[in-house]
């Protein structure tokens, strides 16, 4: 089955985008089908390929004014002359005293005002046999003529399709704010070919084409640079604003930006299979992984209408029965219940804020798959670390190594060392190696012994050596390595176990969120402890086997919601199981974007709480958003059942609360600048 994806235009209404989407999946020619209204995209699979044409009959029957297109195209037009001019003759028949003239006039304005909406809903009555906001809007405004307030209904249309139009600037300037900061495609290419430079299209570009970069450019595609030498600005890739140094043969990223002076490089890949086709892709789709509360605003949006519908029915009804107020009272508090039936402010602002969330991330060197995980990074409870390539780098190194004894000099200390470490398998031991080149002579060495949990001792020309940690040398400082000859200390040698910068504070800083955390490693018990107790880790299991890290990870996961950090290759089984997989993954690295649900661009562990920092905020805006509009409409429509509300205070309920939970929405990018 093969999978389609197409832009979507015209469609701002994000109950209009779930009401298609629901029905499209219900037709045989296409599964799994996806209306992304934050990104106005259209995906489906199919076994048979369906012409655009033919696409857009199907979509038309039930969204008569969307529009399927390879490209994006907004055909919608509100025609404002027509709008002016149907306020203006409406208006003009308020102040006319004259019935008939003023019955004719308001006639008039009626239709130049009404007749898109009215047209669009009764070609979804007739194609779908469905009721939405355009009818809902139709049906209150005629009412309101009908029973003498022609005034209020005309000014209901006019107020709404100004609203609309508001709203749909607003939701495609949130659009383009988002995909301001995620801009990182260049839109065309400089070819060099037979000596000359040719502008083309990022999408022509092969494997093998030799391409210039000139100053303030992105790199197009993935490559490697083939002459001159240039400072890169990769933060559009990984978040961070150090600028990056590259020369001859150094591989260089698409959507890093050259900053000084003009570069060529060899396409090693194409636009489709590139750095950045991937990470735009993975954006695209980010919000197609709903999450929950998205889930729940879609069960809502579904009822919502209905229930207001039967509502104003039972208001119609029952009010005059109840009461001493007219029919035609009841029937305006009916038509005023119609007005605020549309969810849109709702149904709206939730995916709104999720893509923002998801959005800013980017910005920030952080790839969240979807509204789901960024969602769930605030209700994590336990975090469980992979240590090598996590935490550590790996790799042990000797930093400084302090004379106590001054009978024996720097290089004696030294060969004395790495006589001893020689039988030595540990990884500290290799860290000493390192210190002296050559062939090293062993034949003084006897007696050589590995101390469990302490070091090692040995015999050079029958002197006793000791070298270990504050325990084998009885020494107080823990955090060095001791020399020991004869009883006596002579040397203490700084050791940096090779954890990355930094990373003690953000495990700090995510402790601060009452999340528990974990180290799993294969490392030996005495180092992996170690090095747990220096980063305050609650838990520490070590001398693991990858099976072991599953099975376990299943005992930490029945806490709650857990999360595995791991470098995105040998812990792939791990980061798929977790219940949020982060990978440290490294810029352009296809394994970790593959095997992870969030990908660390640049290997630093200080975006995790960055990235719960912005899942916390966007829930914050989202509960706002919510309790604003819900509030809203409730008051209203109670206002309204009293006599206490009118329509135009309805309309502000419907698009009024858009606009305003739109804007609110937009306090995420400002947030995190």
């Amino acid at each position: 089955m093969k999978k389609y994806k197409y832009n979507i235009n015209n469609l701002d209404c994000a109950d209009c985008a779930r009401r298609l989407e629901e029905k499209l999946n219900k037709s045989k020619r296409l599964n799994n089908v996806i209306v992304n209204f934050n990104t106005s995209k259209l995906s489906y699979e199919s076994n048979e390929e369906i012409s655009l044409k033919e696409l857009n009959e199907i979509v038309k029957k039930i969204e008569p004014e969307a529009m399927i297109s390879s490209e994006v195209i907004n055909k919608k037009e509100y025609y404002l002359s027509i709008l002016i001019l149907g306020t203006i003759i409406g208006v003009l028949a308020s102040i006319i005293s004259s019935n008939l003239i003023k019955l004719i006039l308001y006639i008039i304005s009626y239709i130049l005002l009404l007749y898109r909406t009215s047209i669009n809903a009764i070609k979804l009555m007739i194609k779908s046999k469905t009721v939405n906001e355009n009818a809902l809007i139709t049906i209150s405004c005629i009412g309101a003529f009908l029973i003498g307030k022609p005034l209020e209904g005309m000014m209901v249309i006019v107020l709404y399709t100004i609203g609309k139009i508001l709203e749909e600037k607003a939701v495609n300037n949130s659009r383009k704010s988002i995909k301001d900061l995620i801009d990182i495609k260049e839109p065309y290419a400089n070819k060099l070919e037979n000596n000359k430079v040719n502008k083309i299209e990022v999408e022509k570009i092969k494997i093998g084409d030799i391409l210039v970069v000139k100053k303030g450019e992105k790199i197009p595609v993935d490559g490697i640079l083939t002459k001159g030498e240039t400072i890169l600005d990769t933060s559009f890739l990984t978040g961070e604003s150090e600028p990056v140094k590259v020369s001859k043969k150094d591989k260089v990223l698409s959507g890093s930006i050259n900053m000084e002076d003009i570069i060529e490089i060899k396409a090693t890949n194409t636009f489709l299979n590139s750095t950045v086709s991937k990470i735009l892709e993975l954006l695209d789709d980010a919000t197609n992984n709903k999450a929950k509360m998205e889930t729940l605003v879609t069960k809502i949006s579904k009822i919502y209408t209905p229930t207001i519908l039967i509502l104003a029915v039972i208001v119609v009804i029952f009010l005059p029965i109840i009461s001493d107020i007219t029919i035609k009272e009841s029937l305006y508090r009916g038509l005023t219940f119609l007005v605020i039936s549309c969810p849109c402010a709702i149904a709206i602002s939730i995916p709104l804020s999720y893509f923002t969330g998801i959005g800013v991330s980017s910005k920030k060197g952080i790839l969240i798959k979807g509204s789901n995980y960024l969602d769930n990074l605030s209700n994590i409870k336990n975090i469980i670390f992979d240590k090598t390539g996590t935490l550590t780098n790996g790799s042990f190194s000797i930093e400084n190594i302090e004379i106590i004894d001054n009978n024996y000099t720097k290089d004696e200390i030294i060969d004395i060392l790495v006589k001893g470490e020689y039988y030595s398998n540990h990884p500290i031991a290799k860290a000493i190696m390192k210190l002296k080149e050559g062939k090293i002579s062993i034949s003084d060495v006897t007696d050589f012994k590995e101390i469990d949990g302490k070091g090692i001792s040995y015999k050079i020309n029958d002197k006793l050596i000791k070298l270990g940690n504050n325990k084998i040398c009885d020494c107080k400082r823990e955090t060095m390595l001791h020399l020991n000859i004869e009883g006596k200390h002579i040397a203490s040698i700084l050791i940096n176990d090779g954890i990355k910068e930094n990373v003690r504070e953000t495990i700090d800083k995510i402790k601060s969120y009452n999340i528990k955390t974990y180290m799993f490693t294969g490392d030996k018990k005495e180092i992996a402890l170690d090095i747990g107790k220096k980063l305050n880790i609650d838990n520490v299991e070590y001398e693991m086997l990858p099976t072991d890290k599953y099975s376990n990870f299943e005992n930490v996961s029945k806490s709650g919601l857990t999360a595995f950090v791991g470098d995105g290759v040998n812990d792939a089984p791990v980061l798929k199981r977790a219940d949020i997989g982060i990978s440290m993954g490294g810029i352009g690295s296809e394994s970790a974007i593959e095997a992870s649900d969030i990908v660390l661009m640049n290997d630093d562990l200080n975006k995790i709480p960055l990235a719960i920092d912005i899942s916390l905020y966007t829930k914050k805006i989202i509960k706002q958003n919510l309790m604003f509009a819900l509030c809203t409409k409730i008051i209203i429509l109670i206002l309204s059942v009293f006599g206490l509300a009118n329509m135009w205070m309805a309309v502000f309920a419907d698009t009024g609360v858009t606009l305003l939970t739109i804007v609110n929405t937009l306090r995420v990018i400002k947030h995190f600048k």
